[in-house]
């Protein structure tokens, strides 16, 4: 049976909202009784593979696999819990999740020009993308990338600055950062990451009367301006102050990989 035209544009919302409901449901409890974890391993391997530019040595790390392996499967059998993690130690341990289990998808699916080139199936907006594929297995709760960040870090942390810190393995991307989050340093981690992105050229360009900034900006805009205004949030991190009247605009995305020549 062939559908009306005039049905297009209600199933496309319907899809839509589906969509909507999947991603932001309540991401599911998980008993665990474990203790937290050192995050050393990735440590380690983020300090030997990431540039001073923030760019990703993916040959490096391909030959260091079995090391990420190894941390992963660290990861993997020891859940977070509100028992035994205090907030800051869960806010780490998910954040590096997120990066580890992105270099582990770029690395599967190398050499890649983008990680929007990888897919579960058929390219389907919001339905195959990479960050809809649930390769992510913790105590036997499978996750994929958007339930981390958006059920998890967005949902249950409530801080604007996870935007600096998870990466999306692609070059208008916050820089990876050289080094793995953890319970004593993630906020202050959070802040220097804040900074570099924010007064960085390449990502930013701030003047005093106009600021042509990251999409980021634009897509999780209502994450930045809960407490404040947008440019009081820049304005916190910026060498340059923006007035308030300032013009904003939003730079293109590159989504080209974040990969170390």
């Amino acid at each position: 049976m062939q559908l009306s035209k005039s049905l297009y544009p209600l199933i496309s919302l319907l899809l839509l909202s589906f969509l909507f409901i999947q991603c932001f449901s309540s991401a599911p409890k998980v008993s665990s009784n474990s203790q937290p974890i050192t995050h050393e391993i990735f440590d380690g391997l983020l300090k030997k593979h990431v540039t001073k530019e923030g760019l990703a040595n993916y040959k490096g790390l391909q030959a260091d696999r079995e090391t990420l392996d190894r941390y992963l499967n660290l990861v993997a059998a020891n859940h977070p819990n509100d028992a035994n993690w205090s907030k800051n130690a869960q806010k780490a341990y998910w954040m590096n999740v997120y990066n580890a289990y992105t270099i582990a998808l770029i690395l599967d699916n190398y050499p890649v020009a983008s990680i929007k080139d990888i897919s579960s199936g058929p390219n389907i907006p919001f339905v195959n993308t990479p960050w809809d594929i649930q390769f992510i297995e913790i105590e036997k709760q499978k996750y994929d990338l958007n339930n981390v960040e958006h059920n998890i870090l967005r949902k249950y942390f409530d801080d604007p600055r996870i935007h600096f810190g998870i990466n999306c393995a692609s070059i208008s991307c916050p820089n990876l950062a050289p080094f793995a989050f953890t319970e004593a340093k993630v906020n202050e981690q959070l802040d220097q990451l804040a900074t570099t992105f924010i007064n960085d050229p390449q990502k930013n360009k701030i003047t005093t009367d106009k600021a042509e900034i990251s999409k980021i900006f634009s897509w999780f805009k209502g994450d930045f301006v809960k407490k404040e205004s947008l440019i009081s949030f820049l304005n916190r991190y910026a060498a340059t102050k923006i007035n308030e009247d300032a013009t904003i605009e939003h730079l293109d995305y590159d989504w080209g990989l974040n990969d170390a020549p």
